[in-house]
């Protein structure tokens, strides 16, 4: 039995190189507090008063500031570094944070808002493609599959502190947010070296955007991801104010937010492993479709049951899903343009924490929660057919890349 578990967990996580390991704990620290994503619908209607609209407004320029921060980040990550750029979103999204917990005026709220978002995000993008540096493509499914259960570990622990926290101070939380993002910043910036592969030629600003944009088999893909993500993301605004309808506070929001990370947590190494040998295109499409039914089981009624168990869905839906999509991305990116493609890739996220809160605000306040739910299952089964029907040209373009890396590597280099 324990050799059992020697095996599993020396294939889980055995041959990775020392500077993702390292990258790997500061990505813990940072999101042990985490606070501001989860918790900022909550603040501005409980703490500042706002109506489910006007938080929605709020909350989608933080969206609109994540959606900046994505291609601005692989742009400054394959320019001046990825190491530099982690360590500058870390900083300034740390005193942005910071302002926002002071912050009453609705103008404030919206601007320091969109800037922590902006900043703060600026570290993800950069960070992915430093991984992508550092790990050849046969073990990257498994790295971004520990990163992203990194992630979940990390908000599991945080969000149960940050619930109970929030209901005695959201200044402390925010607070501890920023603490957090500084203690990341000085572990990038003594203990990782730069990781930007040196003697490739990188694109200009605006051509390389046009190059990463003008790939069909990577726009189809992103475009069906940010569909699953503006469903995904619904536990930004409209879940926590649909259960504040119900009767449930911010201690039971945090529980499922924290029952959701522990539920990666749990899941992950499981599945992982045994998902590698099917399909990408099928276990996206799968993914989507979990992510629709976990949200429109909210629409038969308002217990505190039927929120865990579309948790639980879209959960499954998230780990099922989201190490694909990163390994895609990874996959699908030339090394000269590989910040550019992880910060098109974040933009999505930006994007869906646009679109949702807004669009979800609008709905809750106009037609209602249940229609807002069951419109999310609408998107969700269109995104998942989607996945399937562009399969084969991601497949095709998958094979190109590997075709074209395989004679580069036979060429002779320079010395011989």
């Amino acid at each position: 039995m324990r050799a059992a578990i020697r095996h599993r967990f020396a294939a889980a996580v055995g041959g990775l190189p020392a500077v993702f390991w390292t990258l790997w704990w500061g990505l813990i620290v940072n999101r042990l507090a985490s606070f501001v994503i989860a918790f900022l619908s909550i603040y501005l209607v409980r703490e500042r008063g706002l109506r489910p609209a006007e938080a929605g407004r709020i909350v989608a320029l933080y969206g609109a500031g994540f959606a900046i921060a994505g291609p601005l980040s692989g742009l400054l990550a394959d320019r001046i570094g990825r190491r530099a750029t982690m360590v500058a979103g870390l900083v300034l999204g740390a005193f942005s944070v910071a302002a926002l917990a002071f912050a009453r005026a609705p103008p404030l709220l919206a601007l320091f808002a969109f800037l922590a978002a902006a900043t703060g995000d600026l570290y993800r993008p950069a960070m992915s493609a430093a991984v992508a540096d550092v790990v050849p493509p046969a073990d990257r499914p498994r790295a971004y599959g520990l990163v992203y259960w990194a992630v979940n570990l990390a908000l599991s622990v945080g969000l149960v502190i940050g619930g109970l926290v929030a209901e005695r101070s959201f200044v402390a939380l925010f607070l501890a947010d920023a603490g957090t993002s500084l203690a990341a910043a000085f572990i990038v910036l003594f203990r990782v070296p730069e990781t930007r592969p040196q003697g490739i030629v990188h694109e200009p600003a605006l051509r390389g955007l046009v190059k990463v944009f003008a790939d069909g088999p990577f726009l189809s893909f992103l475009l069906l991801h940010l569909g699953a993500l503006a469903v995904f993301v619904q536990w930004q605004l409209a879940l926590p104010i649909d259960m504040a309808a119900h009767g449930f506070g911010p201690s039971a929001y945090a529980f499922l937010m924290a029952l959701n990370c522990a539920g990666v947590v749990l899941l992950q190494p499981i599945l992982s492993p045994r998902l590698q040998r099917f399909d990408a295109a099928s276990m996206l499409a799968l993914s989507a479709l979990l992510f629709g039914l976990g949200y429109g089981v909210n629409a038969v009624g308002g217990s505190l049951g039927v929120y865990g168990i579309g948790t639980a869905l879209w959960t499954v839906g998230e780990v099922i899903g989201f190490p694909v999509a990163a390994t895609m991305v990874a996959n699908l990116a030339p090394a000269a343009l590989r910040g550019r493609y992880q910060g098109a890739f974040a933009m999505c996220w930006g994007a869906a924490f646009t679109i949702s809160p807004f669009a979800a605000g609008e709905v809750l306040q106009r037609f209602g929660a249940r229609t807002l739910w069951l419109l999310c299952l609408a998107v969700a089964v269109v995104v998942s057919a989607g996945h399937v029907l562009t399969a084969e040209s991601r497949r095709r373009r998958l094979a190109e890349l590997d075709s074209a890396e395989a004679v580069a590597s036979s060429m002779p280099g320079p010395s011989a």
